[in-house]
């Protein structure tokens, strides 16, 4: 955020600027660059399918597979089965309900797809690597082979970066190795970086196991993702908010040194002392530099205590939903951007406002009085008010936030089992999470909302926005995806990272999206409705628009924008994007990792295959 001294209309203009600047390096990048003549211009122009001239023989595939013990699998999908009317598909439609089962899949992905954007396909060969050898050998296949490329860790992936049809995935899965250490230095680091307590993480471990081995059996924090299931690989590389972000910082802040295999099917320890520009690009750039195989990231001193804040209030009529929206305004600041507070505010069409917040190191009474001045504005204006369920609030050991055993115990609606035969114990996901399982999604945007919305003389408009974009869908705000209220430690960590700035000076990321749970298509009888889907995703881009009106020049996440957003490159990374694709160029001059929205991807057809400039 610009220095609050200077006046909005300058501020606009820099940011304009910025843009343009972002614009101009992206309209010049099939031109040749010193010191970088053969860069995305080496690879040939269309990377081969199966049944093509260069399409890998049997044998070679063979050789491959050898040279990875074995572990390489031709795929073939259950889903395109049943789309083809075979196969047994209502127990598959049910499996799909389980996050576990997905990522146990080498076809499926945790979300099934995107109206006029991507559905769940499946790659023609899998290879599971054991190590950063293997993922090297794999790279270097792909890359001599003229394959496309996908990598798969939790499939998390909003914008189907995880999959591919034809092509060959490198599934992280079995990379999952965690190692606590009481006092890490950065390898060639030694006298000059202090050391400090951190936690050396596997790229394909998912956020249970990572939160069961560093705080319910280690007793410290590290800042992670809020959905369990989700994968650390790609979660750091986009940036990484969890429920608690405020406290703990950005997650890609907190990477203290990784191993990467690169293109050319090198193997890198990088950090700050070792490969700068690549481990910078690696904290919030995405996943087009390479293949993690192993992050090291800061662990924190643990909070003793950590809960729970729910409220619902309905206005009576728009007035007094103005009414209120403009009283939620004005008491945020004070009530909840601090290191105490995270999640979701939930501002609905239904001229409700639901409160879905978490909060660390306060007790159950603190966290009350935190929100008493907006209770105590809705007891003053009976009127305006229809009803009000809550405030209900809960406390636990933050030791036991993620404790298998505690949730099952105290929590059983919290969470879900995995409860299919065989399955590891310790498998849950949090019940608020299902809805998100083989979703197919109509729309989904983003928004930082600078912390300049809150000064008193600009509460009024962001109200307004809020009111304005609230008549056209819900939209959330999520106080942890935003580091305004952390501390100053936490926001300079985030700087050093590449995701967008802005993410720095936000109170909150403002999300609106919507889907359809369990939809498929081309399944019979799971296929979603697509016309509703594209008025959601209409209503969804009004909403948008209305809060972009006190923001327009504000960034988007890069995991959770637009799958068609124009101007994505700016509206990702900002300022950062020319530098990004300066170092993509480097470490993988022929593209080879490419997906929907990655630094470079413009260079690229939507499937990956053609090369465009």
């Amino acid at each position: 955020m610009l220095a609050s001294a200077r006046s909005d209309r300058e501020a606009a203009l820099d940011r304009r600027r910025v843009l343009k600047g972002v614009a101009a390096s992206t309209a010049a990048i099939g031109l040749p660059r010193i010191g970088h003549a053969n860069a995305l211009t080496g690879a040939q122009a269309q990377r081969v399918r199966p049944g093509d001239p260069g399409w890998p023989t049997d044998a070679e595939w063979a050789d491959l597979a050898a040279r990875l013990g074995g572990r390489l699998e031709a795929v073939t999908s259950p889903l395109a089965e049943c789309r083809a009317g075979d196969g047994d598909c209502a127990d598959l439609v049910k499996n799909l309900e389980n996050p576990y089962y997905i990522q146990d899949q080498a076809w499926a992905t945790q979300t099934s797809g995107w109206v006029d954007g991507w559905q769940t396909s499946h790659p023609s060969y899998v290879a599971i690597p054991r190590d950063a050898q293997d993922v090297a050998a794999a790279v270097t296949f792909a890359r001599e082979k003229n394959l496309r490329l996908v990598v798969k860790g939790g499939a998390h992936s909003y914008l189907g970066q995880s999959t591919a049809p034809d092509s060959l995935m490198i599934w992280t899965r079995d990379l999952d190795s965690i190692e606590m250490h009481d006092a890490f230095v950065p390898a060639g680091c030694a006298g000059r970086v202090d050391p400090v307590p951190a936690v050396s993480v596997a790229s394909g471990a998912k956020f249970y196991q990572l939160y069961d081995a560093v705080t319910t059996k280690g007793g410290r924090y590290v800042q992670g993702g809020g959905c369990v299931t989700v994968g650390v690989g790609g979660h750091f590389q986009t940036g990484g908010f969890g429920s608690f972000s405020k406290c703990g910082g950005l997650g890609a802040g907190a990477i203290l040194e990784a191993q990467i295999v690169t293109a050319n099917g090198e193997i890198l320890v990088v950090n700050a002392c070792s490969h700068p520009d690549l481990f910078w690009a690696l904290k919030g750039g995405g996943a087009g530099f390479g293949i993690t195989t192993r992050l090291t990231v800061k662990t924190h001193e643990l909070p003793d205590e950590a809960g729970a804040y729910r409220l619902t209030v309905k206005a009576s009529g728009d007035d007094g939903f103005r009414a209120f929206l403009g009283a939620l305004v004005a008491t945020t600041e004070d009530a909840v951007i601090n290191p105490h507070w995270g999640e979701q505010v939930t501002v609905s069409p239904d001229n409700s406002v639901s409160f879905a917040m978490v909060h660390q190191g306060l007790s159950a009474a603190q966290a009350r009085r935190a929100w008493q001045p907006l209770l105590g504005w809705i007891a003053r204006h009976p009127g305006h008010i229809h009803s009000v369920d809550g405030p209900h609030v809960s406390v636990k050991p933050l030791r036991d936030w993620w404790n298998f055993d505690d949730l099952r115990s105290r929590s059983p609606d919290a969470i879900i089992v995995d409860d299919r035969p065989g399955a590891p114990p310790g498998h849950f996901w949090w019940a608020g999470n299902a809805m998100e399982v083989s979703l197919y999604f109509s729309g989904y945007d983003s928004i930082w909302l600078p912390h300049d919305l809150l000064r008193p003389e600009r509460q009024a408009d962001l109200a307004d926005a809020l009111f304005r974009a609230s008549r056209h869908y819900s939209v959330a705000l999520h106080f942890n995806k935003g580091l305004a209220g952390a501390s100053e430690a936490r926001r300079d960590e985030a700087r050093t990272a590449s995701i967008h700035p802005d993410a720095v000076d936000a109170f909150a990321l403002a999300i609106v999206a919507d889907g359809q749970p369990r939809r498929f298509e081309g399944l019979s009888g799971h296929e979603p409705d697509l016309d509703l889907a594209r008025r959601q995703r209409t209503a969804i881009s009004a909403a948008t628009a209305a809060l972009r009106s006190v923001a327009p020049d504000a960034g988007s996440y890069s995991s959770e924008m637009a799958y068609g957003a124009d101007e994505w490159q700016a509206r990702a990374w900002g300022p950062h994007y020319a530098r990004l694709l300066d170092i993509k160029r480097r470490y993988d001059p022929t593209g080879l990792f490419t997906g929907h929205h990655q630094v470079g991807s413009e260079m690229w057809s939507e499937d990956g295959f053609t090369r465009l400039r």
